[in-house]
């Protein structure tokens, strides 16, 4: 049996989950200090603590960072405190969890905390020295910071990590599918980082910024004097990437005669530079991005339906940022440390207005214009956090259109029910992942207001 320790200074609540937890067949204690906490903790094992970051007298953060490594802490915050969530995960707490929380939420993250015990547990077993692929939701998705590796604790950040960790060590050709600004080249990258290619090179070519005329140059390289304009000898992408991978971003834009070349040097192994009769063999991975529906052009005939075929061993969709719950204050603050590395500022966090902006925005750019939103930012601030006046105006719409609306709590859960079934398309399994509720219960709420759907 499970043994988990509730660490809340509020009794009536800590007792309320404590019954609730128990009879769902786990073994509960509570403390109702952080320094209780701390002893239980010293002298007992438990698989997973639930605790308070606002505790009287007591550094919370102090208490992930002793512990970190012995057992998963899950915080319990409100919204307000997003960013010290966030820096409790960085001192080692495995998620967090906002107030008020739904039973299937909770339930869901300790379940989440329990297998990662496990997995954990497994690799101490097989005295593994390098750190488990699976251990976070961040350890194959790498940033550009010194730091490395990010923590995201999304589902869908989880899903899209065990599809590259499954298909990095093999040798097929992979088809990344997502909306422009969500990270296609990071996961090909990712890919890459962790084949057996990953020593040879990675070779990046945006096949929409190609004239369709250069487009064979640029695949297989060419002689000195082999076409005007061709003033000295070039190495091809194909050529370039031997032994390693290619990076095919927005495939979808290639010509019909570019797809018939693609094709064919897929198919070959072998390439010839425009100008010679000489054939080199290449040995490269091809992995290939897009932003558009490649099925749809097949059926127009505007795309190849073999070569569609032949880029398409093994493919998976990128979430959008909207889709990726709780990540948004991970890129967030990661990109806020990285402005201030590169602009030399010290800017600290951010305001709970500037919070309530980001969660409102719809970010049709996705991570790439968080990025650029937080950069020029940290640009424009002249305090110790970023304010809504730093903000491009388009991101307020969406809080002015809410200002002024006292909603319930009922008119609140179903305005947000409304919104992940917008936002996944109405796909109800998705939707009921990024409400973090299951879809049993989605579908009793969508039945209990009468949602149309």
């Amino acid at each position: 049996m499970p043994k988990i320790l509730i660490i809340e200074d509020d009794i009536s609540f800590a007792q309320m989950l404590q019954k609730f937890l128990t009879r769902k067949n786990f073994q509960v204690h509570v403390s109702h200090t952080g320094l209780d906490g701390e002893e239980r903790l010293k002298n007992h094992p438990y698989d997973v603590v639930l605790a308070d970051l606002r505790l009287p007298a007591y550094d919370g953060l102090q208490l992930f960072s002793q512990i970190r490594g012995k057992t998963q802490v899950i915080v319990m915050t409100g919204y307000a405190e997003v960013t010290t969530a966030v820096h409790a995960m960085r001192k080692g707490a495995f998620d967090y969890i906002a107030k008020p929380f739904a039973p299937d939420q909770l339930l869901n993250s300790i379940d989440k905390a329990l297998k990662m015990s496990e997995s954990e547990d497994k690799e101490k077993h097989m005295h593994n020295e390098q750190s488990s692929p699976k251990q976070g939701s961040s350890s194959i998705l790498k940033t550009g910071s010194s730091k490395g590796k990010l923590k995201f604790i999304s589902d869908a950040a989880q899903e899209l990590n065990n599809y590259i960790s499954l298909v990095a060590p093999t040798d097929m050709s992979v088809l990344i599918v997502g909306e422009s600004g969500t990270g296609k080249e990071v996961s090909a990258k990712a890919i890459h980082a962790n084949s057996k290619r990953k020593d040879k090179a990675f070779i990046a070519l945006d096949c929409g910024a190609i004239p369709k005329e250069l487009a064979a140059s640029e695949f297989f390289g060419h002689l000195k004097g082999s076409f005007t304009g061709a003033i000295s000898d070039k190495i091809g992408s194909f050529e370039a990437a031997n032994g390693g991978t290619l990076f095919l971003d927005e495939v979808g834009n290639l010509s019909y005669e570019n797809q018939i070349q693609l094709l064919r040097a897929l198919q070959e192994r072998k390439i010839k530079r425009i100008g010679s009769n000489k054939e080199i063999k290449v040995d490269v991975r091809v992995i290939s991005a897009t932003n558009e529906d490649l099925q749809k052009g097949v059926a127009k005939g505007t795309f190849r339906d073999d070569l569609y075929h032949r880029l398409n061993e093994f493919s998976f969709r990128i979430p959008a940022l909207t889709e990726r719950e709780g990540d948004l204050p991970v890129f967030a603050n990661h990109f806020l440390e990285v402005s201030n590395l590169e602009l030399n500022k010290h800017i600290l966090g951010f305001s709970e207005e500037a919070w309530d902006i980001f969660r409102n925005y719809n970010w049709p750019g996705n991570i790439r214009e968080l990025q650029n939103v937080i950069k020029r930012a940290v640009l424009l601030s002249q305090g110790e956090r970023i304010e809504p006046n730093v903000l491009p105006q388009e991101l307020s719409k969406g809080l002015e259109n809410d200002a002024n609306r006292d909603l319930s709590k009922e008119e609140f859960e179903k305005e947000q029910i409304l919104k992940a079934l917008k936002r996944t398309n109405y796909n109800k399994s998705k939707a009921a992942k990024m409400l973090r509720i299951t879809r049993k219960t989605l579908y009793n709420r969508i039945s209990h207001y009468k949602l149309e759907i």
